[in-house]
Parts: structure tokens; C-alpha cells; sequence
């Protein structure tokens, strides 16, 4: 989704953000519609933290504007937007209790001391923590943390809800179960929500609209199952979920050689527009759910022969490994439908057509 004539919700526009000689973020443009839980996604180092600061008004961008509701907030100081940020740290007051924590934004404010008890009382029922307004920080479990950083973040009723990976520190189980919490809490308050992250499982679980960023640049918007089932490009393929990614030429129409084998593809288009002309080199990727995998030698349409050379059985799912002319192809299934190979055997992958994206080189 890029710019468009929507005038309500967040407007990025060729937003750019040099440090020195390094271009941390590039020409981005995003139009982010009012009351979404949106993702920033990608590795290390990708630009989301920098361009959710830049939104936050902690940085300036060195090119481009930032709107919000057809306002021009780019000059405008990060504590005059009225957003609520939680940062990776949660940066609570550790001399100060629960309820003073969550309203210190409010005293900074002048709120009195009846409105601030009130409010405080309010968000903790919204957090799920009744009662503990008291309790010194010191007490707290990571997971009661992180809900004391939410409430103080909800308590001046923001326009804009910010996250910057505030989940990463919690063990496995603790943060898949504050991923649906925080979703549910975000539907609840109705508030315009960017999270950054790094996990796509997360944001897949999480997101209304994912952005998909690399090396500064956005790669792809969309709906987490649209980005999934049809990625731009190998980048978000292997990103997002695991994708098998196989060299192909095309060979004129819906048909292309993959491994010395011809094709035909009936799935999507590439996300550039029409498909390359016959010669044209292309990358064929496919989820590895989608594959079929029996066991011998098997000739049919879009069938590979190769060798099994790994099978992992990680409990609600085996995942078989086949080399096919020195290209690897990853099949997943479930434990009652496991193929009947093990490692060294003759199999034969099948990529359905319907289930086979194109993406140029």
C-alpha cells in the first residue's frame, strides 16, 4: 500500500535518513489507514527502529514528511504528538511504584491527584493487573513489566501507539501469550498500532498490514497471509516463513524449465506485473506445505526425481529434505501423513502448479 488519497492516518512520504555517509532508511512512502495493528519487519540493522523513531519525532528525517491526518508533523517536538512508546528496555522508573509509573505522564501534565488514581485504576483493569498500583517495580515478573509499560504508554490516550520490540526479552511461552494479548488489547482501544520486530512469526500472529523492510528500503506491503502466499521477492520469500527457492527459465506462456524439467505455473504473476518473456530467468518459489513427496521415482506434470537426504521430525510436523539436480527442496507435512522415506532413499517432489509463485531475478 503506497501513497493514496487517503487523508485520515499516518503518511510517510520519500522519507529518507542519512547518518554520516550510511543511508539508514530510503525513500520510503507509506500510507498507514487509522486503527490498524501494523508491523515494521526485517533483520537486524533493516531501518524499522530508525524509521519508527522518525515517526515517534526522536529523529529527524534527513528527506521526506510525516503526516498524520493531513497534518504536517515533521517539525513537530516527539513530546507534542501525543504517542505512546514502548521501547525494547521498557525504561520503567525503578524508585517508583506500578501506579506511579503509569502516572508520571499524567503529573508531568498537571492532572490532579483524584484523576490520576482514577486513570491508573482504569488501566490496570485494562492490563490485567488490578490492584497492584502499590507494588514496587522491583517485585514485578517480566511479563507484569511489560503490561506496567503498556499502561503508561495508553495513559494519555495517544493518537499513535509505537512498540519497539518490546516482547523480545520474555521466554517463548510468555511472549506468544502477550502477542495475543496485546492484539486483543489493540482491538479493544480501536488505536492505530506500528510494532517493530524482527519475528515474523509475530507479526503474522499480531498485524492487520506488515511491512516488510531491507537494508533500509521497504520491500513489500500487505496483509501478513497476501505477503505469504504471494511474495515480491526471494528476499520476503525466505523472510517470511520458509520458501523454496528454485532457478527457472521461462519457456514461453505459463511454462518454464526448472531443473532440466519443463513446467507449467498457474500461480501467481509476479508482483511487477506480467510474466518475463520466453529466455527470461525467474526464481520459482513454493512453500514447503504445498509440495508432494512420494516415495521412488514418479514422472508426471511439475515432478522433480532426487534423493532424500535429511528428514527432522520436530513433533506436530516432518520435514523431509530432497536434493533434485543440486537444488534442495523442503517438504512439510503433517506426522499422519509422513512420506514413507528416509535419508538416502529415490523420491520425487511435486510442485503443484497452482501453488507456484513467480518471482523475477
Amino acid at each position: 500500500m503506497g501513497l493514496s488519497s487517503v487523508t485520515n492516518g499516518l503518511v510517510l512520504q520519500g522519507i529518507d535518513k542519512r547518518y554520516g555517509q550510511v543511508l539508514a532508511v530510503s525513500d520510503v512512502n507509506l500510507t498507514l489507514p487509522p486503527g490498524q495493528f501494523v508491523c515494521f519487519l526485517g533483520p537486524s540493522g533493516c531501518g524499522k527502529t530508525t524509521l519508527l523513531r522518525i515517526i515517534a519525532g526522536l529523529e529527524m528525517p534527513s528527506a521526506g514528511r510525516v503526516r498524520l491526518d493531513d497534518k504536517d508533523i515533521t517539525d513537530r517536538p516527539a513530546h507534542q504528538r501525543n504517542f505512546g512508546m514502548v521501547f525494547q528496555s521498557l525504561a520503567l522508573f525503578p524508585h517508583l511504584s506500578v501506579g506511579e509509573n503509569i502516572a508520571y505522564s499524567l503529573r508531568i501534565r498537571g492532572v490532579d491527584r483524584a484523576a490520576r488514581r482514577r486513570k491508573v485504576e482504569e488501566l490496570l483493569e485494562l492490563v490485567r493487573m488490578p490492584g497492584l498500583a502499590e507494588r514496587h517495580v522491583s517485585q514485578l515478573s517480566g511479563g507484569q513489566r511489560q503490561r506496567v509499560a503498556i499502561a503508561r504508554a495508553l495513559a494519555l490516550e495517544p493518537k499513535l501507539f509505537l512498540l519497539d520490540e518490546p516482547l523480545s526479552a520474555l521466554d517463548a511461552k510468555l511472549r506468544e501469550a502477550m502477542q495475543v494479548e496485546l492484539r486483543l488489547l489493540q482491538k479493544r482501544l480501536g488505536i492505530t498500532t506500528i510494532l517493530v520486530t524482527h519475528d515474523q512469526r509475530e507479526a503474522m500472529t499480531m498485524s492487520d498490514l506488515v511491512v516488510v523492510m531491507d537494508q533500509g528500503r521497504v520491500q513489500q506491503v500487505g496483509p501478513p497471509l497476501d505477503i505469504y502466499r504471494r511474495p515480491a521477492n526471494s528476499f520476503v520469500a525466505q523472510f517470511i516463513g520458509i520458501s523454496n527457492l528454485l532457478p527457472a527459465v521461462m519457456d514461453g506462456g505459463d511454462r518454464l524449465t526448472v531443473a532440466g524439467a519443463l513446467f507449467t505455473v498457474a500461480g501467481e504473476r509476479p508482483a511487477s506485473g506480467e510474466r518475463p518473456m520466453s529466455g527470461g530467468r525467474v526464481t520459482l518459489s513454493i512453500r514447503p506445505e504445498d509440495v508432494h513427496l512420494f516415495a521412488g521415482t514418479q514422472t508426471g506434470p511439475n515432478r522433480l526425481p532426487g534423493t532424500v537426504t535429511f528428514v527432522r521430525d520436530v513433533g506436530a510436523s516432518v520435514e523431509t529434505y530432497v536434493d533434485v539436480g543440486g537444488e534442495t527442496v523442503v517438504q512439510v507435512a503433517a506426522p499422519k501423513d509422513r512420506p514413507p522415506v528416509s535419508a538416502g532413499d529415490m523420491a520425487t517432489v511435486e510442485l503443484p502448479a497452482e501453488s507456484c509463485v513467480l518471482l523475477r531475478e
